[in-house]
């Protein structure tokens, strides 16, 4: 069939122990040869987007700019209308095969999948060299955070994770009216989300359905166990699900977190604790809230931060004018420090505003000393291109996000209160907690 690439079964004949060696977690992929990046200089980047629909389809017009030269995605079907806009990219329903075969054309890769296939995907790619972009969160666990932003340390090559906030002005103005001490030492911070947008803390279906046509099942399981088709599971509402997802955590935490983690500094927490409703061995809660313990850093004090999904809501602020409500819907963030408060108004820190408004005009703002962003895909091509500096959110500051974020996610599992040695990555309270920091993998 036109647009298949190598079928599986020749796929894995011709790649044998070498394909095993760059798909797999330790220790098999610590066997791959030790490629790296180089910057792509004189042309535009040659990039694959694996994930074509949904927020794929975002990624890939995000990076097109550039020559898309290859296209990936188990369905068909949704794919399709990336197959018609970039006609001239070679398409695949397999990443391994795609990469293999492709392996001398590819510069850079975006990776656009259910949270579950990031870690394999972007491990690969960074194997070979390639300069990566992937979506948050950055991996489905704990360790794989660590571990592939280390090996994107190991083979030089360029990454960025997928929170656009990140590159706005408002998580900039955040940080240098805390640096300048408009609130004083901030000791609380709070967020809120109307997520989960999606069926959570249901039932495990029962019932096998009938495979879409368009849809490789396997493929699309990828290293997660092996279960029948359910339409409760794909394409939309995989972000429920343990196996799949990271549920509204892994959603919109590393959005909302991103410019208290980068203005604070935070780090590592000591301890995590959650309460919520309607969890399951398989399907995260209705609702939770989140509470991390983040110790001193340098000369900022210790901070209570406290996460609100399920459209539960914080406090409201004794400064908030009486006329005004907290937003809603997508959320916001709260900043208390010992000298005032600070309110975001959404979850990307568009909009950042000292309560009341009275002591907003009485502000003087301080001078922008922070240099600002051409944007969260440009950023990137012109770090792949040796033309800026390492996004902002290159793996080594995206993955500690994403650890803090996927954390969150070891209370909410346990329900209890989890005491944490972040340089160990272990729990040290609670040792059921650990089954949760790195999984088994499926060989598929």
């Amino acid at each position: 069939m036109p647009g298949m690439g190598l079928q599986r079964r020749d796929f894995l004949r011709a790649a044998g122990v070498g394909a095993a060696a760059f798909c797999l977690p330790r220790p098999l992929f610590a066997e791959a040869p030790v490629r790296k990046g180089r910057p792509v200089q004189g042309r535009k980047l040659n990039i694959a987007c694996v994930g074509c629909s949904g927020k794929g389809g975002s990624d890939i017009e995000g990076v097109s700019s550039e020559n898309i030269v290859a296209l990936c995605d188990v369905d068909y079907d949704r794919a399709r209308g990336a197959f018609r806009k970039y006609p001239k990219a070679k398409q695949y329903r397999d990443y391994r095969a795609m990469l293999l075969e492709m392996d001398r054309e590819i510069d850079a890769v975006t990776v656009s999948t259910p949270d579950h296939m990031h870690f394999p995907v972007a491990m690969m790619a960074i194997q070979m060299g390639k300069h990566v972009f992937v979506q948050k969160p950055l991996a489905h666990t704990v360790w794989e955070a660590r571990e592939i932003a280390a090996a994107a340390r190991r083979h030089r090559v360029v990454t960025q994770m997928g929170i656009q906030g990140h590159c706005g002005e408002g998580i900039r103005l955040l940080k240098e009216w805390l640096d300048a001490d408009a609130i004083g030492p901030v000791r609380e911070v709070h967020y809120w989300t109307d997520r989960p947008i999606w069926p959570q803390g249901i039932p495990t279906p029962d019932k096998a359905e009938p495979v879409p046509s368009s849809l490789d099942w396997n493929l699309w399981l990828g290293v997660a166990r092996e279960r029948p088709y359910n339409s409760a599971y794909a394409p939309f509402k995989w972000r429920g699900w343990w196996d799949f997802g990271c549920g509204a955590l892994g959603d919109i935490g590393c959005h909302m977190m991103d410019a208290g983690f980068h203005a604070l500094e935070f780090g590592s927490p000591t301890s995590v604790e959650a309460v919520s409703e309607g969890g399951t061995e398989d399907s995260a809660p209705v609702w939770s809230i989140v509470t991390y313990q983040f110790p001193a850093r340098g000369d900022k004090p210790p901070v209570k931060v406290i996460w609100h999904d399920g459209k539960k809501m914080p406090p409201r602020p004794e400064e908030l004018e009486p006329e005004r409500k907290l937003p809603g819907g997508g959320g916001g963030q709260l900043f208390f420090g010992e000298k005032g408060t600070i309110l975001v108004n959404d979850m990307y820190c568009g909009s950042c505003r000292i309560i009341p408004e009275a002591k907003m005009q009485e502000f003087e703002r301080p001078p922008k000393t922070l240099p600002r962003s051409p944007g969260l895909y440009r950023e990137w091509i012109l770090a792949c291109k040796g033309e800026g500096p390492a996004p902002g959110a290159n793996f080594d500051y995206a993955g500690p996000l994403s650890e803090m974020v996927l954390m969150g996610n070891l209370a909410v599992r346990t329900g209890q209160r989890i005491e944490w040695d972040g340089t160990h990555m272990v729990c040290t309270n609670i040792e059921a907690a650990n089954r949760f920091v790195r999984k088994a993998y499926r060989v598929f």
